[in-house]
């Protein structure tokens, strides 16, 4: 969108027309001059109503001619016009003066007057030439003598200038009165100077721009003759704000010609907006409204379109909306479960209102696994509301701390069964977004037929309670702070996560436990290579660190190794610790529109800790404690999100392919 540029009374415009700058003014309360002050006069935007012009001040011009006027001096030759009237009798002016006015006043004086020397004039002109005169807004008064002389008529033109006493604001919110006085400082007390107002509205212009309110401009600038200044000002006053859906064409309008439906409700997304209609436009707070869209995971893209001027501005927020309900069925054959039948369930906005539900059942010939999750996110427009997340679950896998280099006794691979639900709350404090969560987990450590092992084939203890099962039940804090452009792929910003969970010794195993875990991941633009490729290059940081104070579950300690961690290695193959420390990095790169390029670099320690971790398991299974990984991979954007397809070397010389969906952080 274009804005119409934006007219400004400079000293031309003063000295040669009478300003009617369509503009919105408003009903006014100002506090009255004193005299012989010099301050701005306050005005107080209340109702607006729209002014087709502002008129020229009113100014009474008066015939000043001398007793040695035109008028019947027969000795000057003249001649007459189409009336017979002495007005319009013509005399050649033999000398024009111009006192009371400097040098860039006389300038302007002479461009607006007709009466030029040894040129033909009249009293009619001489009195045209007056009211031109204090048709620009700059004297407080003007009169004309004229004498006779042997060839024709002598003319002076006698001048006052305006002096500059006060200003007055229109249109004004985010500029403030001291701002403006402090770039009109120079008139103040003084004759007026075009010039010198110049570059007073320049001034200003830039105060608006290094402010961030892009739109932000001195409209006029009508003096009057009481030496007043009224400054019209336009800031990008925010008028409606519309939201415009794209399709998969990338057109806002279907092929019936009607305006393309998003499932997302457009006052919901308003709700979620800082900026609101009658506030000025910021460029900093739009851009922030711009990540907050993007923050809620419901936008494939986010674009903001401007329509209107700097007097009232609409805001178009053309939104493409990703696929966030699908359903999927399968099957699969796993070594440990068979064949598999899966069904899962998504949909990123129930209601239109971003509320979220997943659910996922998985059923073999011999278990049932499920994990359901619902989640109706914190709404900072409603700042006294809680968010809250319902999740229950029942799952069996193999372990991870537990690798088949020890079996259990009967020869089996360890099995870890866990069923639980929890729940969470959420709110900001101040500028992070807290998570408070209570969760219930029973854990039984399992073979392949569903028995219960307490031990290895090595007699050490699998869980905590010795028994082969175990129940935690913990209240977990986690403070986040997220300024990523985007959720899913961002391209530039941080985001840092602390928590702490504190178990209750409550049922088998009776833990007392805290664990602490820190995350921090970086992302910064760059451009290693030229390409034409709208998508940018993006280096990409991630640091994590863990600890746990107390009683350790070995199947509760951080697993290094694995696609979430230091790749090239098998999950849990670097390590099982009670501390750890994990750090990554990513040189992003696009190729094609829906593929991109990866190479990474991870590292990750448990910092000598695995042999704390009851009955040692890392320690007996022969894992290094620390490791290396690095590699390259791929990135497909495709319906069910992005694809990730990494292939890791490993510091053993191992290798390994690793697949999953979003980035890898």
């Amino acid at each position: 969108m274009r804005l119409p540029s934006t007219a400004i009374l400079t000293l031309a415009t003063l000295a040669t027309s009478n300003l009617t700058q369509p503009a919105t003014a408003t009903s006014t309360t100002s506090y009255q001059e004193q005299p012989g002050g010099n301050f701005i006069v306050p005005v107080v935007e209340e109702t607006p109503t729209r002014i087709e012009a502002i008129a020229a001040p009113e100014i009474m011009a008066l015939e000043q001619f001398s007793p040695r006027s035109v008028v019947g001096q027969a000795s000057i030759p003249i001649k007459t016009i189409s009336s017979s009237t002495d007005n319009n009798l013509v005399v050649t002016a033999t000398k024009v003066q111009i006192v009371g006015a400097s040098q860039e006043l006389q300038q302007i004086v002479r461009r607006v007057m007709k009466t030029q020397t040894g040129r033909e004039t009249s009293k009619n002109q001489l009195q045209r030439d007056i009211a031109a005169i204090l048709d620009t807004g700059l004297f407080a008064s003007a009169r004309v003598d004229s004498s006779s002389s042997g060839n024709g008529l002598d003319v002076v033109y006698y001048v006052e200038p305006v002096i500059v006493r006060s200003l007055q604001l229109v249109g004004a919110k985010v500029l403030t009165y001291q701002v403006a006085q402090d770039q009109f400082q120079s008139q103040i007390g003084q004759p007026i100077s075009p010039d010198q107002l110049k570059q007073a509205v320049e001034k200003i212009n830039q105060w608006y721009a290094s402010n961030g309110y892009q739109l932000g401009s001195v409209l006029s600038i009508k003096p009057n003759r009481q030496g007043i200044l009224r400054v019209n000002v336009a800031e990008g006053l925010v008028g409606e704000i519309k939201f415009r859906f794209i399709n998969e064409d990338g057109q806002t309008i279907d092929g019936q010609g009607q305006a393309v439906k998003g499932r997302t409700q457009p006052e919901f997304l308003r709700q979620q907006l800082q900026l609101k209609s009658g506030q000025i436009l910021e460029e900093k707070t739009l851009r922030q409204d711009v990540q907050k869209l993007y923050q809620t995971g419901l936008f494939e893209s986010v674009n903001v379109a401007l329509e209107g001027d700097a007097n009232q501005i609409n805001l178009v927020y053309e939104v493409k909306e990703l696929g966030a309900r699908a359903i999927n069925v399968g099957g699969s054959y796993n070594a440990d479960l068979g064949l598999l039948g899966t069904l899962s369930y998504q949909d990123q906005n129930i209601g239109g209102v971003n509320d979220r539900l997943a659910v996922n059942v998985g059923v073999s010939h011999n278990d049932l696994q499920f994990d359901g999750k619902f989640t109706s996110p914190y709404r900072p427009s409603q700042p006294d509301g809680i968010g809250y997340t319902i999740n229950a679950f029942r799952r069996r896998e193999l372990s991870a701390t537990f690798d088949d280099k020890i079996t259990l006794p009967n020869g089996d691979k360890v099995r870890e069964g866990q069923i639980g639900a929890g729940i969470s709350l959420q709110q900001p404090l101040d500028n992070w977004n807290t998570t408070l969560g209570f969760n219930y987990t029973r854990t039984t450590i399992r073979d392949g037929q569903g028995n219960i092992n307490p031990t290895d084939r090595l007699g050490n203890s699998l869980s905590a309670s010795g028994t082969g099962v175990d129940e935690l039940a913990t209240v977990s804090l986690t403070a986040s702070q997220d300024k990523r452009d985007n959720v899913f792929n961002p391209t530039q910003g941080s985001v840092l996560s602390l928590s702490a969970e504190q178990s209750v010794p409550l049922g088998q195993g009776h833990i007392a436990m805290n664990r602490l875990k820190a995350n921090y991941s970086y992302y910064v633009p760059v451009e290693l290579f030229n390409t034409n490729n709208q998508q940018p290059q993006v280096f990409a940081m991630n640091f994590q660190a863990g600890t746990v104070i107390g009683d350790l579950a070995p199947y509760e300690s951080f697993n290094l190794g694995g696609p979430d961690s230091v790749r090239g290695y098998d999950n849990g193959a670097v390590g099982s610790g009670r501390s750890y420390v994990l750090a990554s990095a990513e040189y992003r790169f696009p190729i094609v529109p829906v593929l991109g390029g990866v190479v990474f670099a991870d590292f990750a320690s448990d910092l000598g800790s695995g042999s704390t971790v009851t009955g040692d398991p890392a320690g007996v299974r022969g894992k290094p404690g620390q490791g290396f990984g690095y590699g390259a991979g791929v990135r497909i954007e495709s319906p069910v999100g992005l694809i990730r397809a990494d292939y890791g070397i490993n510091d053993q010389g191992e290798s390994k392919v690793h697949l999953g969906i979003g980035q890898r952080f």
